[in-house]
């Protein structure tokens, strides 16, 4: 150095810097380091820099005022510069030598201003709109030049004369300068020309944004700030990032593993041209993906080691596209690392400081500031890795999916069979997910290691050997947490079970809710429920116990290393001393252990489940693709449009041959058909045709574009207009004439909205015909050349058959010059076509025209025989009643009219209250007059929909308002109160009383640390380690006993909460069920009560775990420097501020990011399901297109919550470090009043804090997510409820009703407020033992009479009277109970079949098997192994229609009352099994009252008396034979049923 200043200038004293109040750096030292450090920065960025802008490019930005100004400062700097130099030059021509370094210093200064200049110019460019390489430049430019720029004034100020005018002169127009161009750094240029931010509607304002809002995240506040003002909605969302879309990633990944899978192939090829020479295979319909080429090959490479293991690696395929960003975070993650272990090296030099007497107070305010810094810093980069992790989990993510679904569209059948939709889907949802999940702490793998050795190395130094105590508890805990974590998963799949058995049975009991109430089975069935429940919470129970061990070691763990390093360390030697120093910086290097040691395993487990996905994605994209040219379709031969010759398909390679030998050849516009026995290979046939199958050997060729028909029609999520065009351009004209072809506008007249109708998934909300016919139509629409139908007129009616065939296939129809081949089962069009082919056993056994094949009596005239004579029949029922019979099925009419968006609550819901109206007209009763039906449908649709539209409205925003805004403060009321007031309390004082004993064992930490100082340090180490133990012991009890008393608090709130919920749901009137969809009900249990049983409690428990460290360590800092109070008021401003901010816009995105994953998977779910038609009309690359654009719909809301949380996290990280600069500030101002023990406590309790301030966050934004449950669940527990079950004063006699007389007195009822009477003034009466029929028109208000009986409709007015028994007065399940029913649906749950007759055990045995006996079932129980254990599945569903009925018949008979209510069955029954019950009746309930609901006359003839109800009111009451005479109503019903004349 001496060289290079002279020796008049020394490079350091150490005098005039450190030991002074007012220090300052030499003249050489500015002259050297500072000056050179900016300028060897640039000069190494500089050309690394240079060269990624000439790579990436993005256009040029025109010339801006801004720009001038940058430059012409950059030339000023660079004159500036060398005026310096040339007048050193003049000095020497005057003979005043200078020291080298006033040459050198000026001369690279202005190089470097010129390569900076050279570099705003390049960068503008290159399209760079905001520069973060300058930036760092004059940054540092600034910072070094504020010494010597301090140091100049304060000579001019001592002196009288300024020495060195002209320099002093150029230093200060330098430092101007330097400081503008920074200044001018932070802003902006205009975006390049021609790039999409010009045309994009909502660009992301992150590429834009400049340097420094980049590094904050400044760019995202709009979103927070309008996301605080109302509720974001999916507009709002910025456009994709260009590097996220699935455009950009999807090819990059598919590039990658095409790559990998050729390298494998080119192995094998090579591997196995070494080891044998055997023919090659024969030419397969295949692309062969992976090692499965050939049985031998695969063998061979078995043998041979070195390649064998060779199946394309996915892993490489992802690394190979996605490291390189990833590594940008990786080097983030390093550098992070590194940093966060220089604030306690700046705690102990703190510490030092307040140890020292009349050191420069300046020391320790340089302290705090570079602690600040440090910790901004850290900040920033931490952030900066999370934000490259996540977006390169975002776009793995959004690659995989795009590649399985992209691999969809074109894998084999066989491959096809390995894996069902649902698995396929799950690869995409739960596979896709976990590798997101995954890259996010990938980066811990490496990093936690390297943490832990540093930690460990400044251990060592600081304390020496003992620090090995300390790690070996912590290894000693990994085995004890791992232990919990497998018993918690193994608890979890136990609780799982319990809740999916919960869920089933609720699911049954709202299917049947009716059947309880009539029968008054609520109490064993909740009591079921409640078991189920029990042992659920009894599972949960447990693993709150688990979890409460796990948070002890979790939170004591670092206390207890801690305690065992400090005893060690003060034991093992007299002369060590444990002061200040030691014990804090130990303490917070143990704080940074803690991390890595908890984050190992998860990181591990979790690799261990992504490398499970890796195998099952790495599997499915490696199976085998469909041929492409297996079919020729550049025939240009003239006459025949499609021909195979010899061919030969299978379904898989495995599989022996579906189809030999085929040859067909269809001539141009000719139609073939293709009939054959079920099974025989017809579909298999077309398949071979679409290129479906594998062909083993043959040609196959087709001329022109294909349109296909399957057989099950697929009908897309669209509107109906949609399905039709499947992306063809619409032409009006064109599209009419489809419709009316397939007999298709009808029924656009009773869709809601005509052609632009939503359809359902699966056409949901189609008939089957109407699907076929759509199907049809979409064919037709398609213009193309062939045309393969397979079987499409089989769903559909015959007369429609007809027409389709008329105006469609047949000879004169639309298709007629096109090539159509046809499989068909109906016999009558045959005649028509120009060519038959008879298929059997998937040969070609005869073919030729219809008269041709008569002729020669082979397997044609065979199969005609059989199919003639019920084809026969069905043409002739056809004719005989031209009615539409799709309009005589409520179902069809129910499709028409509810349209079904994608699982709307509103939609579900008219299309539920549809059902329910449609059921309640079906089960008035056919109406014998089947003309008047079709206007009947209509008429009441209309009235209904009508009804309907105001409440729906109310409905849909009632859904809607439970889900938008803040929580109310009531809603945590109500969870307080379920949990118990008494225990919130204790939970809280639990919470405190831990925090104190923490704080506790920290001062008494501090006090010992102090010790030292006074040198009393031998006399109580015994009791100083004692009590320290003590206290962190208590703390560790504490923890783990609040964590149990908070868990059991949450069970009870849970129990509870699920009790008042199941209670009120089984007391609620039968009028709720009616209009509420059962799904709504079902995920008040379901999701609600998983929420409040699992989300919400480790909410609470990290919420107030979190809250606590917060408040303790803010009472620390306090108690030790109380000026700290002034500064907490501005922070929690600003914290609260934030926090709103966030927890607004956040909580609004995750909804956006859920609603839009859906669409994606059922998009998906469909396409693998349409695959066929797909692929048959070339829409392949139309669907890539789509589901891409569904993927980055979802990206576009889950990105700004990525950026959301890092937001959150700059801003409140900037509080935290505040809060370590200002007790490090007031540390140092109050040095003389405070011992270093207690300067070591505060600051670090303050490096702690960021941590819980974040995640208090984060947890009240989740607890606000979560406790809505509780909301919702307490919404349903207090919906109105029926009468009382039992009213005690009012109990009837115990053989109540002995006789069976039933009165009505002027009765009248309504199904519900506001709607009209159903029954107007009813009164009749009854005498015990009389058989009464009760008939009527739909709508006459039959079922509600029977209902009234049961009390499930409350009266309007009068009253019916059982026995001299009012039965409004008396509880209902002591009426229910006494009356039975035998309902028209029969309704049974699952449990065995005793408990189906008898839920209570109420009769022994012997009575159950009499009973079966009665009811025609005894045989059948009987031949069962199980007998009366016989297991019934859901809704009966292993019993026939007609023995479930026989069931219901049952569980009558063995309650025996005196009164009997039948609704008869209509469509359910065989004519057998109603004779059985029929005769039952006659004799088992001979002396019982019984009511009929007739639907066949010839079953009431000899009633005692026939009711006949006429619009609510009573029309006729008599004997049938008196009803005849007086040839009324009845006696036209009976006319129509023909049992009169």
């Amino acid at each position: 150095m001496e060289r290079l200043c002279g020796p008049e200038l020394p490079f350091w004293v150490a005098n005039q810097t450190l030991h002074t109040d007012q220090p300052d750096l030499p003249l050489c030292f500015q002259l050297t380091v500072l000056s050179w450090l900016p300028c060897i920065y640039l000069w190494v960025v500089s050309p690394i820099y240079l060269f990624y802008l000439k790579r990436n490019s993005k256009g040029y930005i025109m010339m801006s005022i801004l720009n001038r100004f940058k430059t012409a400062f950059g030339l000023l700097l660079w004159i500036m510069c060398w005026a310096d130099l040339f007048y050193t030059f003049h000095e020497l021509r005057q003979g005043h030598t200078q020291p080298p370094i006033y040459f050198i210093t000026p001369l690279v200064l202005g190089m470097t201003m010129l390569l900076a200049t050279f570099v705003i110019q390049f960068e503008r460019l290159h399209g760079v709109q905001s520069s973060g390489v300058l930036f760092i430049f004059w940054f540092l430019s600034v910072l070094c030049a504020i010494v010597p720029f301090r140091s100049k004034i304060l000579q001019a100020s001592s002196q009288s004369e300024i020495q060195d005018k002209l320099r002093f002169t150029t230093f200060q127009f330098y430092f101007v300068l330097v400081v503008c161009e920074l200044i001018l750094c932070c802003f902006n240029e205009k975006p390049p020309l021609f790039s999409d931010v010009v045309t994009d509607p909502n660009p992301c304002p992150e590429n834009t944004a400049g340097f420094l809002s980049q590094m904050t995240f400044w760019w995202f506040t709009s979103l927070a700030i309008k996301g605080y003002k109302m509720p974001l909605e999916a507009k709002d969302l910025w456009t994709l990032n260009h590097r996220d879309a699935s455009k950009v990633n999807v090819p990059k990944l598919l590039k990658e593993w095409e790559k990998e899978q050729s390298k494998v192939k080119s192995e094998q090829s090579q591997s196995s041209q070494v080891n044998y020479t055997k023919p090659p295979p024969p030419n397969t319909n295949h692309v062969t993906g992976g090692a499965e080429s050939s049985p031998e090959e695969v063998e061979v490479l078995l043998s041979n080691q070195k390649s064998a293991s060779h199946q394309p690696s996915f892993m490489w395929s992802l690394l190979k596209a996605f490291g390189p960003y990833f590594l940008i975070g990786s080097a983030y993650k390093l550098l992070q690392d590194v940093i966060t272990f220089v604030n306690p090296q700046l705690l102990r030099l703190l510490i030092s400081f307040t140890k020292q007497q009349g050191v420069p107070m300046w020391w320790g305010y340089s302290l705090a500031f570079v602690m600040f810094f440090n910790a901004l810093l850290q900040t920033i980069v931490l952030h900066y890795h999370f934000h490259y992790c996540f977006v390169t989990g975002m776009n793995v993510r959004t690659a995989i999916i795009g590649a399985i679904y992209r691999k969809a569209l074109v894998i084999t059948n066989a491959a096809k069979r390995s894996s069902t939709v649902g698995e396929v889907v799950n690869l995409m949802s739960v596979d896709a997910q976990r590798f997101m999940d995954l890259t996010t702490f990938l980066n811990m793998l490496w990093s936690a290691p390297v943490q832990i050795i540093l930690a460990l190395y400044f251990l060592w130094q600081n304390l020496g050997p003992s620090v090995l105590a300390g790690v070996g508890v912590m290894v000693m805990l990994i085995p004890f947490n791992a232990v919990i974590a497998m018993k918690t998963r193994a608890f979890q799949v136990e609780q799982m079970k319990y809740k999916d058995d919960r869920i089933k049975l609720m699911n049954e009991i709202l299917n049947g809710i009716k059947v309880l109430k009539l029968y008054a089975w609520e109490k064993s069935f909740r009591e079921k429920v409640l078991a189920i429940r029990q042992k659920e919470l009894d599972v949960l129970r447990k693993s709150a116990y688990l979890g409460a061990l796990a948070v002890m070691t979790w939170t004591s763990a670092p206390f207890l290393v801690a305690l065992s390093t400090f005893a060690v360390y003060v034991t093992v030697d007299e002369n060590n001393v444990l002061d200040a120093e030691k014990a804090f910086v130990s303490l917070s290097l143990f704080n940074i252990l803690r991390f890595p040691l908890n984050m190992l395993p998860q990181v591990i487990s979790s690799l261990v489940q992504a490398s499970v996905s890796l195998k099952r994605i790495q599997n499915f994209l490696s199976h085998d693709e469909l041929d492409p040219e297996s079919i020729d379709r550049k025939n240009t031969a003239a006459d025949y449009s499609v021909t195979v010759v010899n061919g030969k398909f299978t379904w898989a390679k495995e599989d022996p041959p579906v189809l030999h030998n085929i040859n067909v050849m269809v001539p141009q516009g000719s139609l073939l058909a293709v009939v054959g026995h079920v099974g025989c290979g017809k579909t298999s046939l077309i398949s071979a045709l679409l290129g479906e199958m594998e062909k083993l050997e043959g040609e196959v060729s087709i001329r022109g574009s294909v349109a296909y028909v399957p057989q099950q029609a697929w009908i897309q999520n669209a509107t109906l207009r949609d399905n039709i065009l499947f992306g063809k351009p619409y032409d009006a004209q064109r599209y009419r004439c489809v419709l009316e072809a397939c007999a298709l506008t009808p029924d656009l007249e009773v869709l809601p909205g005509g052609d632009m109708t939503e359809i359902g998934e699966k056409g949901i909300n189609l008939s089957g015909g109407q699907r076929q016919r759509v199907s049809l139509a979409r064919a037709l629409y398609s213009e193309s050349d062939v045309y393969l139908l397979d079987d499409p007129l089989s769903a559909v009616d015959a007369h429609v058959a007809k027409h389709i065939f008329d105006n469609l296939i047949g000879p004169e129809g639309c298709l007629s010059g096109k090539t159509r081949i046809l499989v068909t089962h109906g016999i009558s069009f045959l005649p028509q076509v120009d060519n038959i082919m008879v298929i059997v056993e998937g040969q070609v056994s005869e073919m030729g025209s219809y008269q041709g094949l008569l002729k020669q009596n082979g397997a044609f005239a065979e199969f005609l025989r059989n199919y003639a004579l019920e084809d026969i029949i069905e043409e002739d029922e056809a004719t005989e009643d031209l009615i539409e019979v799709e309009d005589m099925f409520p179902e069809d009419t129910l499709s028409n009219h509810i349209d079904m968006v994608d699982n709307e609550p509103i939609v579900n819901e008219t299309k539920r209250k549809f059902m329910r109206q449609i059921s309640i007209m079906s089960n008035e009763g056919e109406n014998p007059r089947p003309l008047s039906i079709r206007k009947r449908c209509g008429s009441s649709q209309k009235k209904l929909e009508e009804s309907q539209k105001p409440q729906n409205m109310e409905k849909l925003t009632q859904a809607e308002t439970a889900e938008t805004g803040r929580v109310k403060t009531k809603v945590y009321l109500e969870y307080v109160k379920a949990v118990g007031p008494i225990l919130s309390a204790l939970i809280c004082f639990l919470y405190g009383c831990q925090s104190a004993a923490a704080i506790g064992a920290n001062v008494w930490l501090s006090q010992w640390t102090n010790d030292a100082s006074t040198n009393q340090t031998r006399d109580n180490v015994q009791t100083r380690v004692g009590v320290y133990a003590a206290l962190g012991i208590i703390q560790g009890i504490l923890v783990m006993i609040s964590s149990f008393t908070l868990a059991l608090g949450n069970i009870g709130a849970a129990r509870k909460l699920h009790y008042n919920l199941l209670t009120n749901k089984l007391h609620t009137p039968q009028s709720f069920f009616d209009t509420t969809p059962i799904g709504r009900i079902i995920n008040r249990f379901s999701k609600d009560i998983y929420v409040i049983d699992e989300t919400l409690p480790s909410t609470v428990l990290m919420f107030l775990g979190t809250f606590f460290v917060s408040v303790s360590t803010m009472i620390v800092i306090i108690s030790t420097t109380p000026i700290f109070a002034v500064v907490i008021v501005p922070l929690a401003c600003i914290y609260v501020f934030v926090q709103r901010f966030y927890v607004a816009t956040s909580r609004q995105l995750k909804r956006l990011e859920s609603v839009s994953r859906s669409p994606i998977y059922s998009h998906f779910s469909e396409t693998i399901t349409g695959c066929s038609v797909i692929r048959a009309y070339g829409r392949h690359s139309a669907f890539v297109l789509m589901s891409d654009f569904k993927v980055d719909e979802n990206q576009k809301s889950y990105y700004p919550g990525i950026v959301a949380n890092r937001w959150l996290g700059v801003r409140i990280e900037f509080i935290g470090n505040c809060i370590v600069l200002f007790a490090a500030l007031f540390a140092v101002i109050g040095k003389e009043s405070l011992n270093p023990g207690l300067v070591g406590l505060s600051v670090s309790y303050a490096l702690q804090v960021t941590m819980s301030l974040n995640w208090m966050v984060r947890m009240t934004s989740d607890l606000e997510n979560n406790i809505v449950a509780v909301e919702r669940v307490k919404e349903y527990s207090e919906t109105k409820t029926e009468a009382p079950w039992e009213v005690e004063d009012k109990k009837p006699h115990p053989d109540w009703p002995s006789m069976g007389n039933v009165e009505f007195h002027s009765y009248s009822v309504r199904y519900r407020e506001g709607l009209d009477l159903v029954l107007k003034n009813l009164s009749l009466s009854v005498s015990g033992g009389e058989k009464i029929g009760i008939v009527g028109r739909t709508g006459a208000g039959k079922s509600s009479m029977t209902l009234c009986l049961f009390r499930l409709l409350e009266a309007a007015a009068g009253e019916i009277i059982i026995d001299q028994v009012k039965i409004s007065e008396i509880g209902l399940h002591d009426l229910r109970s006494k009356l039975t029913i035998i309902p028209q649906e029969p309704v049974l749950f699952s449990g065995t079949l005793r408990m189906n007759l008898d839920p209570f055990d109420m009769y022994s045995d012997e009575e159950v098997w009499k009973v079966l006996e009665h009811s025609h079932l005894h045989r059948f129980v009987s031949n069962h192994t199980a007998k009366l254990e016989l297991e019934c599945v859901e809704g009966g569903e292993n019993l026939s229609v007609g023995q479930r009925q026989l069931v219901c018949l049952g569980r009558a008979l063995l309650r025996k009352t005196r009164i009997l209510v039948l609704d008869e069955a209509t469509a359910a029954i065989d004519l057998e099994t109603d004779d059985l019950i029929q005769s039952t009746i006659r004799t088992q309930f001979e002396s019982c009252t019984v009511f009929t609901i007739a639907h066949r006359l010839n079953t009431i003839m000899d009633y005692t008396r026939v009711l006949v109800l006429d619009q609510g009111q009573i029309a006729e009451f008599d004997t049938p034979s008196n009803l005849i005479a007086q040839r009324g109503i009845f006696y036209s019903m009976a006319k129509d049923a023909g049992l009169t004349q």
